[in-house]
C-alpha cells in the first residue's frame, strides 16, 4: 500500500473496533474511532476533507443505526463501506445506500483491505467475505 489512508470506523461493539484498528494501523493508516453516531460526526466536522474512506457498522443498538453518517459522508463524496450482521433487519434500508457491503463475521484484515480497494474505485456492491 504506498498511500497511507484516514479511515473512520464506525462500530459499536469494542472488540470489533479494536481489532479492525489494529489491522488498518499494521496498514500504516491513521484511524478514527467511534461508538457512536455523535462521535462519528465529530471526528467528520474536525478531520472531514482529510478521511479518506469509512468503515460502518449499520446497527448501532437501542434501536439507532449508521444511516445518518452515511449520509453525510454521501454529501462529502467520502467512500465509505457497510459492516453488518444485521442484514434481515436492515436489508431494504441498506439497499437505499447503494453501499458496498461486507457481512459479518468477516476477518478485519478483509473489511479494511476491501474498504481500501472501495476507496480506490472497486465496484463491487456486495462483497460476501467470510471469517477466518
Amino acid at each position: 500500500m504506498a498511500k497511507s489512508y484516514t479511515i473512520l470506523l464506525l462500530e459499536d461493539e469494542p472488540l470489533i473496533l479494536m481489532d479492525m484498528e489494529f489491522a488498518a494501523e499494521d496498514l500504516g493508516c491513521e484511524v478514527l474511532t467511534a461508538t457512536n453516531c455523535d462521535a462519528a460526526h465529530r471526528h467528520i466536522q474536525t478531520h472531514g476533507c482529510n478521511i479518506d474512506l469509512a468503515i460502518l457498522d449499520v446497527s448501532l443498538g437501542q434501536d439507532r443505526t449508521c444511516f445518518p453518517v452515511a449520509h453525510e459522508l454521501e454529501r462529502l463524496d467520502i467512500p465509505y463501506i457497510l459492516h453488518s450482521g444485521d442484514l434481515d433487519r436492515h436489508n431494504e434500508r441498506i439497499r437505499e445506500l447503494d453501499a458496498q457491503l461486507i457481512a459479518k463475521p468477516a476477518s478485519a484484515d478483509k473489511v479494511i483491505a476491501a474498504a481500501i480497494a472501495h476507496s480506490q474505485g472497486a465496484d463491487a456492491r456486495v462483497v460476501h467475505v467470510t471469517a477466518e
